[in-house]
């Protein structure tokens, strides 16, 4: 199974802190084999009390919380989109979330730096930036 946006997230802040999965699970208090599946996509969906002791375990910030959850709450997000808001602490919350909600016809897909791009350029002008 392909790694998922929250799988690619969950690995990347775990690894940021220095953390072993084992390591993890210990300080959330969740099975290091669940952590494991939840980082390789073999699980999908974590309850909100087994998410919310993996954000603390891995003091991910306000951001990378909301985009946790949310990834955590559409298994369909994009690998590739939760690796560029890694990358782009730019990418709010909110453009985050709006990108991944994005429906398409056909297809055809913009990559997701054009696609972030495209996001930015309408809420600005919902805003009036």
């Amino acid at each position: 199974m392909d790694q998922t946006a929250l799988g690619l997230l969950l690995q990347h802040l775990r690894e940021r802190r220095g953390l072993k999965l084992r390591e993890l699970a210990q300080l959330a208090n969740v099975d290091h084999a669940y952590v494991y599946r939840l980082e390789t996509g073999a699980k999908e969906r974590p309850s909100e009390h087994v998410l919310s002791k993996l954000i603390r375990g891995v003091k991910a910030d306000r951001r990378e919380a909301a985009i946790l959850r949310y990834a955590a709450e559409h298994a369909s997000t994009a690998p590739a989109l939760a690796q560029l808001a890694l990358e782009d602490a730019t990418i709010t919350f909110e453009i985050f979330a709006t990108a991944a909600g994005v429906a398409f016809r056909g297809t055809a897909r913009p990559d997701v730096r054009r696609l972030v791009d495209r996001v930015r350029r309408i809420l600005d002008e919902e805003n009036g930036s």
